[in-house]
């Protein structure tokens, strides 16, 4: 039987207008979800407050077994350090180092070492000695996405991971990155436009009227 990684209840949350209400959900291992929305709709706040960055107004998420919003703020580091993989559309490199370079970081302060087969399969193992600020953004993107399942995380947030990619380069990555689950029996959360991209995870849900329903 599957383990649950994820468990959110009763989730709701408001800015300066209602976004999301009463919202259940549950990730087990080797499931990726997507999420879908138009803009404005809460997707990207919904995924940080599976991921830890936002506490909801209501609700509860449990996230690998632990109240997430009852944590201490050191407990909270480490699982971010040690089980979370937070993918972003911007990808935050240091932009004066190469390559290489940022992956041994992340390498580094999670104990792991550099996947090379995985670096094969982004197609960027040619890149590992040039600097950040001489690739493009689609290499660029790539990086930020090797360097991130270089933690061997347990959970994978992914928010619009393939939304400056072309259609065959975004295609690679998420075989990537659902190849990244089987293996290593994780699971992911992407947040996506793509509904094409969306159709490639086991299930899929549109955030829409403060609610998200399964399609």
């Amino acid at each position: 039987m599957s383990k649950t990684l994820l468990n959110a209840t009763n989730i709701s949350h408001t800015f300066d207008y209602p976004l999301f209400s009463k919202i259940d959900f549950a990730l087990q291992e080797q499931e990726s979800i997507a999420i879908v929305g138009r803009s404005g709709s809460g997707k990207s706040t919904l995924l940080h407050i599976f991921s830890s960055f936002i506490q909801p107004n209501e609700g509860t998420v449990k996230l690998l077994e632990k109240n997430l919003y009852t944590l201490k703020e050191n407990e909270l580091e480490k699982i971010r350090r040690y089980d979370l993989g937070i993918i972003f559309q911007a990808h935050y490199l240091f932009k004066g180092m190469k390559a290489i370079e940022n992956l041994e970081i992340a390498t580094l302060l999670a104990n792991e070492s550099i996947d090379t087969k995985l670096l094969e399969r982004l197609e960027i193992k040619e890149l590992m000695e040039q600097k950040i600020g001489e690739l493009s953004g689609g290499q660029q993107q790539r990086i930020s996405i090797a360097r991130v399942l270089s933690k061997k995380p347990k959970i994978i947030f992914a928010d619009e991971p393939t939304g400056n990619l072309d259609k065959e380069t975004a295609k690679l990555v998420m075989d990537v990155l659902l190849k990244y689950i089987e293996v290593h029996n994780a699971a992911m959360i992407l947040v996506t436009h793509d509904e094409e991209m969306a159709r490639l995870c086991n299930k899929s849900f549109r955030l829409e009227n403060q609610a998200l329903k399964e399609f």
